[in-house]
């Protein structure tokens, strides 16, 4: 047995161990750290990168209150797929799968499938993004790199699942230090900042679609259907007492995980409404944001942003390629080679590229595409958690399935406004 496949199979045994009451505290919390890690990733991802910038460049700190929002749905919903995952054994996918009608199933996957590669779209391309700023190629050649990188990071999932949980919470780490120093190099208006975080407010018509991509960028579909299959086979429980501790412990790293990606979020809103809203209030694209930032705050802030990017793109692609493999195998029962899965969902990256279409505005729209294709796995994940004869004892108390109902139903009322607003209709309340 290699060493790496010794350190999955010593977090097995450490769980165990904790499970039995042999071990607590917080070394006994550590076996249980890993699938909300991986999960968090989606919420710190290129897409996020986009969205926040152009919020806080043109609206300043007005839209921190949708990046809060947007936090606290994917704790909830992130919590509910993970216990999904312990409870039943079974990812999302595949109780949709067994659950329902055929056709129901196809569109849901076909719906998962466009998800998935305007997730990776996002992801491949803030990954292409940062390396052609750093080493001053092509972003062609810049998307060859990280398909490379990224596919190497894979491989490390034949070994376990603890190498490639310890490898993504590098990168989270990463992003995390490297917002710390770009709100100590460019410190926000912190009374602002907290009023926009509390303030419901929509300036105008062109923050609608703008709070709608933030909620895509946030709340993730492929997110969720993956936290399920994380945990469903993760650490083994004997007895729905174990189940119960293991959810418990899901709910904590899910606290910790999300509640940090969700600083990060707000750090980059902060740090763009600091940086440009008074002065540069256009800035809406990543590469534009690289450039500004060196003349304004220096080389520093700029070299900071670009590792945050690049740990951003490499680490969420890695993550956007194993939810894809998650939801064809799971809702179709077909299982495809990493490669191959690699090779399909990062062609729309090329293919933006090679169109010459704007980067960071093809960003914007994949998040607003994740948006819209989110209520189905939320409106999936409330069915069949709030049902007794899936979840035993682990399902949903009436406060949860109540407060998960209406954050799905915000997320519906963020759609239709989007869509009438595309549509001509006219909004009542935005210019």
């Amino acid at each position: 047995m290699s060493g790496t496949a010794t350190l999955t199979q010593r977090t097995i045994l450490a769980g165990r161990d904790v499970l039995a009451g042999k071990r607590r505290g917080v070394r006994g919390a550590l076996p249980f750290v890993g699938p909300a890690v991986i999960a968090s990733v989606a919420y710190t991802d290129p897409g996020n990168f986009a969205t926040n910038i152009q919020a806080g460049a043109q609206y300043g700190y007005a839209l921190l209150w949708v990046v809060v929002v947007a936090n606290a749905i994917a704790m909830l919903f992130q919590a509910l797929s993970a216990k999904l995952g312990i409870a039943t054994g079974r990812s999302l996918a595949q109780h949709c799968r067994e659950r329902l009608p055929r056709p129901v199933v196809l569109t849901m996957w076909g719906v998962s499938e466009v998800a998935a590669m305007a997730t990776d779209l996002a992801e491949f391309l803030g990954g292409g993004i940062g390396l052609s700023l750093l080493l001053h190629i092509p972003l062609l050649a810049g998307l060859a790199i990280t398909a490379v990188a990224t596919y190497a990071m894979l491989l490390l999932g034949n070994r376990g699942f603890r190498p490639l949980e310890m490898l993504i919470g590098g990168f989270v780490g990463l992003i995390s230090l490297c917002y710390v120093v770009e709100l100590l190099i460019a410190p926000p208006d912190w009374r602002a900042a907290a009023v926009g975080s509390v303030t419901p407010l929509l300036p105008d018509a062109d923050a609608v679609a703008l709070a709608v991509g933030i909620v895509g960028a946030t709340v993730m579909p492929h997110a969720i259907y993956l936290h399920s299959a994380l945990t469903q086979s993760r650490m083994p429980a004997a007895d729905d007492a174990e189940r119960r501790q293991v959810v418990r412990f899901s709910n904590r790293e899910v606290v910790a995980a999300l509640g940090l990606a969700g600083v990060v979020n707000m750090a980059m809103v902060a740090m763009a409404a600091a940086s440009f809203h008074a002065g540069h209030p256009e800035v809406a694209e990543i590469e534009t944001a690289y450039h500004t930032l060196g003349p304004l705050l220096g080389a520093g802030a700029a070299s900071v942003f670009l590792v945050s990017l690049l740990a951003s793109g490499f680490s969420s692609s890695v993550v956007g390629t194993m939810a894809g493999q998650t939801i064809m195998q799971d809702f179709l029962h077909w299982k495809t080679p990493l490669w191959l899965r690699r090779a399909v969902t990062m062609l729309p990256a090329f293919a933006v590229v090679a169109l010459g279409v704007n980067a960071t505005q093809a960003l914007v729209g994949s998040q607003i595409v994740l948006s819209l294709a989110l209520p189905v796995p939320m409106v999936a994940l409330l069915w069949l958690t709030g049902r007794r004869d899936v979840m035993g004892p682990l399902v949903n108390g009436r406060t949860t399935q109540a407060l998960a109902i209406a954050m799905a139903g915000l997320v519906l009322t963020l759609n239709a406004v989007l869509l009438a607003q595309t549509a001509g209709v006219p909004v009542p309340g935005l210019g």
